[in-house]
């Protein structure tokens, strides 16, 4: 019989602890911030009822499980997450936006963290973390009913937000100019690094797969194409844009998952293997529709994301 399976990526938009300090320009969430947050997060993944979705922007994985405790449908779903690393100087976890996971299909595997680039690929000399992603990525391997196996990673690349490297003059254009260089080679390296990690993983197991997360950049950017695999003629180990191939295209008419000044973007995707393209002869099944969850982004209310969510219903035949 034929499976259904409802995937969504989920940009959370600092998910914190009240209290815990992000970012120099960002005052701590307060208690009030945190049970709003806490509450319309926790509303918004009933809304998405899928089986598995993919997190962005989890600062503390404690507050993910308090999100979880005030939900109707995910009390009991499985929760994979990286966790920050204790300072070295003072043994306090860091506060760090890392990915997670949660599931109501069973894990076939306990999860996989991919914090470095595989061999042979590296950022610039004198880069900053050379040899690693900004953030970790998250692999975990579901059963499916009938026995076979499917993979899920979970990204959050490097975003456009300029890369000063200590420099002070943000003011003058040309050292902001080579920090969002820095920027794009950054985010440009991880796509790389992870479409070695991609054909690796095609070559070990050929399995259906699927890539979702915060992407930071359009489906059409040489970073996303960087991962699809494109430029070849054969489908085998490419990945889909799941909008682009989904059997009802209806269902995403007004998709986007950021709003900027009036400008709408989408930069949070879900791609999948050559297993769900109609025309590839590894076809194992289709993406049925593609829906987008923006109705909170043009008026946000308190404890909202700042993106909106995808959610993709697929079937396995």
């Amino acid at each position: 019989m034929p499976q259904e399976i409802r995937f969504a990526t989920f940009n959370v938009c600092n998910l914190s602890q009240p209290g815990a300090k992000l970012y120099d320009n960002l005052e701590p969430l307060s208690p009030e911030d945190y049970a709003a947050k806490v509450q319309w997060t926790a509303q918004q993944l009933d809304r998405l009822d899928a089986d598995v979705i993919g997190l962005q922007e989890v600062f503390c994985l404690q507050a993910l499980h308090d999100v979880l405790a005030h939900s109707r449908h995910y009390r009991e779903a499985a929760l994979c997450g990286v966790s920050t690393a204790p300072d070295p100087v003072t043994g306090v976890p860091r506060q760090m936006p890392q990915v997670a996971l949660i599931s109501r299909l069973p894990l076939a595997a306990p999860a996989a963290i991919h914090t470095d680039f595989p061999a042979g690929v590296t950022l610039p000399a004198g880069s900053r973390d050379a040899l690693s992603y900004a953030r970790a990525l998250l692999r975990v391997t579901l059963q499916l009913d009938d026995q076979r196996q499917l993979d899920v990673i979970v990204l959050h690349l490097k975003s456009k937000r300029p890369d000063y490297d200590g420099e002070a003059a943000h003011d003058n254009p040309m050292c902001h100019a080579q920090a969002q260089l820095r920027s794009l080679i950054r985010r440009g390296t991880e796509a790389v690094a992870l479409r070695s990690l991609l054909c690796q993983l095609h070559r070990d197991a050929p399995r259906p797969r699927i890539v979702l997360g915060d992407f930071n950049d359009s489906v059409d950017a040489v970073t996303t194409s960087i991962i699809m695999g494109e430029g070849g003629s054969e489908t085998a180990g490419r990945y889909y844009d799941s909008r682009r191939i989904q059997r009802d295209p209806s269902s995403s008419a007004h998709g986007y998952t950021i709003l900027h000044e009036d400008l709408r973007m989408t930069i949070d995707h879900v791609l999948v293997s050559e297993h769900f393209h109609p025309a590839a002869p590894q076809a194992l099944g289709q993406v049925l529709s593609v829906r987008y969850f923006n109705e909170h982004l043009p008026d946000a209310s308190p404890g909202a994301s700042d993106h909106g969510q995808v959610l993709v219903h697929v079937q396995l035949d």
